[in-house]
């Protein structure tokens, strides 16, 4: 019933910035607590970040602390992901995924997130 578009990806430079942004629509946005996914070619989909239904509470990756930010709009049905410090190893294509629950779990988990985008391609090369 809900549904996500993603938009905001590109090629950018090591060290360079993007923002991602996640589109929602077809239910309450504050409902659910949402993550971000991002898969490369040839392996596994793995957590980026994920915020409470009330943006209250964030969770993330080892890999990204530090670097990335999630927020939420609920008045605007719209979650950010802000990633700064870009990597070539952050290259991936990136996904939005929705949970109907309030808080997010210890470990995000993809097999949990009931809701999917569509995907955004992120590219980091110099």
């Amino acid at each position: 019933q809900l549904q996500l578009v993603e938009s905001g990806g590109g090629l950018v430079q090591p060290g360079g910035s993007l923002r991602l942004s996640c589109a929602t629509s077809g239910s309450t946005l504050e409902d659910y607590a949402t993550g971000w996914f991002r898969q490369a070619p040839g392996k596994e989909r793995e957590a980026v970040a994920c915020i409470s239904s009330s943006g209250r509470s964030t969770n993330y990756a080892d890999s990204v602390k530090g670097r990335f930010t999630i927020s939420r709009d609920n008045a605007k049905n719209t979650v950010y992901l802000q990633m700064n410090s870009l990597r070539p190893e952050d290259t991936a294509v990136y996904y939005c995924a929705a949970e109907k629950v309030g808080g997010c779990r210890q470990r995000i988990a993809v097999a949990t997130y009931d809701y999917w985008g569509q995907g955004t391609q992120v590219t980091v090369s110099s």
